[in-house]
């Protein structure tokens, strides 16, 4: 009877766990093929494999005789018999274990909401101040100037409540050392912890990351994109509203789909484009202010801080974390009514108007709380909205960015000395004495590079202005030696470069159901022009007049801004300027003959406009009526008002400049795009005179048809306006 009892209760099973595998593989449905004595224990064969449903077989658990457990897989996709017990435990026991994480869970506090103060101040700033003028005196109280670029971070942050919008991503370029990194960090600042992301991470890591919440703030600083994470940042974009899917194998070859949540916008800080086009087009693209005079400035903040401390701006930052908070707590649609209204110069990249757009409703929807709702809840923009989206967009078209032309802030200098030189052949030292660069750097802006794998495109790809062609240089050395060396020669069209670089602009065109015949200008046009217009419009009765022909009168002149954009920069000095183009320097309309136009009744108005006399008079002068001089006169020119000048009006009494005689012909020589067909001319032979477009060069072309004689660089610009128009860009 002793015996028996030592049998049943040996003493290792004091150290036992207290689980008897038999019944606990029988208690969660386990099937056991058959059970074999093994080394003093038990070995169960498994019917099923329960870690893979790729196999069946392999699959054992063993308990020893002191109780021990020991589960695993022949299989090497299930680790080649490693120990695998406690998996195996916590996978029929995963109730029992998770029971007291979820009370745990459910017993902690909820995240507290913004103190009140800083919440009822920022709810007030959204109801009745000005949410975006708050944000960038927040900004600039921690980063001196780049308000264009705090600007457009403002947007994209916006763009995650809009519901009806594709995203809008920022790529910052400019020089190493300018406050790129500070300016997005500074930014990322004023939002809430939670929508943080920056650093470095792999390819695949944003899948993976289970922490990561829709409306995260992305931020890349100076890191090169691969090609996969390129891949991401375009369905980012293309699926903005939408989770971005990612299906892949776990180590049991089972699939598994990972997610980046929707909303998500990506900050780009670089010195250089990311060098694919793809990338580029779906972002906007803003230079940091890099000037000698944001250098001065910055220097100045530095002093003052360091003499008395760093400003505390607690409240502000907090305040301005409480508005993000109210903003977010809803996807709200936008609808812009005036919509239909909306003119651009340049529509070839088709994803720049619907970045205009998205402007427009992003700054509806920051002032959300004072703009009106449809029954559907959509916020409805108005046209200061459009206004204001207008200047920003200006403004990364023009001397703050190259989102048209796709630029870095070099290349934009490069081009624009170039054109300034006035030379028509260049090679890599005269550009790099002209803008103080290194010949290597100089080098690479107009041939581009290739860093790390990844091919930079130069001037030569972007600006179809730049052409190049190989020269072999002889030049006589001392002692009679004669030096032969190959030299690479850079040919610059500047009427090409005119045309590609004329800037876009944007505005809004007349409602016909107003019954006004002015065109209301409203990107930032001068508001001494529109109040005259609009009172010299409510005294005429004229309403025969062909609106298309009245529309034809008025052009806008975009004037350059600063990179910074300070608050007297909104002030009228800084608006755009309206020019009144008479038939003496249009042509020939077949539509409404030259004879038969009659100017609007909004002509009186701006002829007799403050802001645009001068425009005006620029534009009707007519390069026939000077005679060159044969030497400079000081005297000041009638246009400009500049000394000297080189030609004088036939009859004597107004002087012109050089400058301004130049402008003239060039805008002579400008025919109305589709005016003259390209295919009407033939090559001819004989002595045609010169050209009737241009007056200078000799004429080769002739159209019976037109009754036109042409030279070979206007016929050069039909062909090349007729395939623009085809989609040969």
């Amino acid at each position: 009877l002793a015996g028996l009892l030592l049998q049943k209760e040996p003493p290792q099973r004091k150290k036992s766990p207290g689980i008897d595998l038999a019944a606990w593989l029988a208690e969660h449905g386990i099937a056991v093929r058959n059970t074999r004595p093994w080394q003093g224990g038990t070995l169960f064969t498994l019917t099923e494999c329960p870690f893979s449903s790729a196999h069946k077989d392999g699959a054992f658990a063993i308990q020893f005789a002191n109780g021990a457990i020991f589960a695993g897989c022949h299989h090497q996709t299930c680790g080649g018999g490693a120990q695998r017990w406690p998996e195996l435990r916590g996978m029929h026991e995963q109730k029992r274990t998770r029971t007291p994480e979820k009370t745990t869970v459910e017993e902690k506090p909820p995240t507290p909401p913004p103190v009140d103060e800083h919440y009822e101040r920022a709810i007030q700033i959204l109801r009745d101040g000005d949410p975006l003028a708050f944000f960038l005196e927040t900004f600039n109280n921690a980063h001196v100037g780049d308000r264009t670029v705090a600007e457009c971070l403002v947007m994209s942050l916006a763009s995650q409540s809009v519901e009806n919008t594709n995203g809008l991503h920022v790529a910052v370029s400019g020089n190493s050392g300018k406050g790129k990194t500070h300016a997005c960090t500074t930014m990322q600042n004023l939002i809430p912890d939670a929508y943080k992301l920056k650093g470095t991470v792999s390819n695949k890591a944003l899948y993976y990351d289970d922490d990561l919440r829709p409306g995260t703030v992305l931020l890349f600083d100076d890191v090169s994109l691969s090609d996969d994470l390129q891949e991401v940042l375009k369905s980012a974009t293309a699926n903005f509203r939408e989770p971005i899917e990612h299906r892949t194998l776990t180590t049991e070859r089972k699939l598994r789909v990972c997610t980046i949540p929707e909303r998500c916008v990506w900050w780009l800080a670089k010195v250089e484009d990311l060098g694919d086009d793809q990338v580029m087009n779906r972002m906007l693209t803003v230079w940091i202010d890099d000037t000698v005079e944001q250098d001065k400035r910055v220097f100045d903040h530095m002093k003052e801080v360091e003499a008395v401390g760093r400003p505390s701006a607690e409240d502000d930052v907090l305040t301005c974390r409480a508005i993000w908070e109210a903003v977010k707590t809803e996807v709200l649609p936008v609808r812009i009514p005036f919509a239909r209204r909306i003119q651009s110069s340049t529509t070839q990249n088709r994803r720049n108007p619907g970045m205009l757009f998205d402007l427009i409703k992003c700054r509806a929807r920051l002032f959300y709380l004072q703009r009106d709702r449809d029954d559907d809840g959509a916020v409805i923009a108005r046209e200061e909205d459009f206004a204001a989206a207008a200047k920003l967009y200006t403004a990364i078209n023009g001397e703050a960015g190259g989102q048209e032309t796709k630029l870095t802030k070099n290349e934009a200098a490069a081009l624009e000395t170039v054109a300034r030189m006035g030379v028509e052949v260049f090679t890599v030292r005269h550009l790099q004495s002209a803008l103080g660069l290194s010949y290597y750097q100089t080098r690479r802006l107009l041939n581009g590079y290739v860093s790390r794998g990844t091919p930079y495109s130069g001037l030569l790809e972007k600006c179809p202005a730049i052409s190049l062609y190989d020269a072999t240089v002889t030049e006589n050395g001392e002692y009679g030696a004669t030096i032969r060396r190959r030299e690479q020669y850079f040919t610059f069209d500047a009427e090409v470069y005119r045309q590609w670089r004329g800037g876009t602009s944007v505005w809004l065109d007349d409602d016909p159901d107003v019954g006004s015949n002015g065109s209301r200008l409203q990107q930032s046009g001068s508001s001494c022009c529109q109040q005259e217009i609009g009172q010299s419009g409510e005294d005429s009765g004229n309403g025969d007049q062909d609106p298309d022909r009245d529309r034809s009168l008025y052009l806008y002149v975009q004037q350059n801004e600063r990179t910074e954009s300070t608050s007297e920069a909104t002030s009228d000095d800084d608006r755009g300027a309206c020019v009144f183009r008479t038939a003496a320097n249009e042509p020939v309309n077949p539509v409404h003959p030259a004879g038969n136009a009659v100017p609007g009744p909004n002509a009186a108005a701006l002829i007799g406009s403050s802001c645009c006399q001068r425009a005006a008079t620029a534009a009707t002068i007519n390069p026939a009526d000077y005679i060159p001089l044969p030497v400079a006169k000081d005297e000041p020119c009638h246009v400009c008002g500049k000394r000297p000048t080189s030609s004088v009006r036939r009859g004597g009494g107004e002087y012109l400049c050089y400058d301004c005689l130049k402008k003239a012909k060039r805008s002579k020589a400008q025919p109305l795009p589709g005016v003259l067909d390209h295919r009407t001319f033939e090559r001819t032979k004989v002595d045609l005179g010169r050209c009737d477009v241009c007056k200078e060069l000799k004429a080769v072309y002739h159209s019976r048809e037109a009754r036109t004689n042409i030279c070979d660089a206007c016929y050069a610009r039909l062909v090349r306006e007729w395939n623009g128009r085809a989609g040969v860009r």
